[in-house]
């Protein structure tokens, strides 16, 4: 198995790849992540290639203690630095093998691939992560049953159409697997589909 801090790298390297070849009105489209633009999104991701760990101390005491609060203080006013320094920090190698506190490879994964498909659904772009990346992510989130992100998955049984991917039983739930990473975080897709909340 490839170690999922390789697919990191590359979810962020391919999302750069995206972003650059798009439109410069695409960085200020919504994403999947309530109230953030693209921008935003970019702008949060790449926090490890731009703050100390003494500089996000003092962010996350400013915020509070509330990271949430953090998150989107960070979100609002980094995400105005120039698009081609947001690009240049999601190509860091610092930002590819940073890792959250007690989270490991596998919280690195989850939070690149979760993120990336915050964009690429939002804008209707092929995934940024590996399928194999992606499938990883599925099975983290549906391990634990809709808790972390809370949301119902009873009576539901997910299928990747691009990975033959699938989990569970009951009313089916088809999508690409980046659609699918997107609903079971708890996010709404452009077209309205939904998990319900816990």
């Amino acid at each position: 198995m490839t170690d999922p801090q390789v697919w990191v790298g590359q979810t962020y390297e391919r999302l750069a790849d995206l972003l650059a070849a798009a439109p410069v009105e695409t960085w200020d489209a919504p994403s999947l992540c309530e109230k953030w633009l693209v921008r935003h999104v970019v702008a949060h991701v790449t926090m490890p290639a731009r703050l100390t760990v003494e500089q996000f101390g003092a962010e996350m005491a400013a915020a509070g203690g509330d990271f949430t609060v953090l998150s989107d203080a960070v979100a609002a006013r980094d995400g105005s630095l120039p698009t081609a320094v947001l690009l240049d920090q999601l190509r860091s190698p610092i930002l590819h093998a940073w890792q959250p506190p007690g989270g490991g490879a596998a919280g690195a994964l989850n939070h690149a691939v979760i993120h990336s498909v915050d964009v690429t659904v939002a804008c209707d772009w092929p995934a940024a992560a590996p399928t194999e990346a992606v499938t990883a992510v599925l099975d983290q989130v549906t391990a634990a049953n809709g808790a972390l992100f809370g949301v119902d998955l009873t009576g539901l049984r997910f299928a990747a159409v691009d990975s033959g991917w699938n989990w569970g039983s009951g009313e089916p739930v088809r999508a690409d697997g980046g659609s699918l990473v997107a609903l079971l975080s708890g996010r709404a897709l452009p077209d309205g589909r939904a998990l319900p909340r816990r």
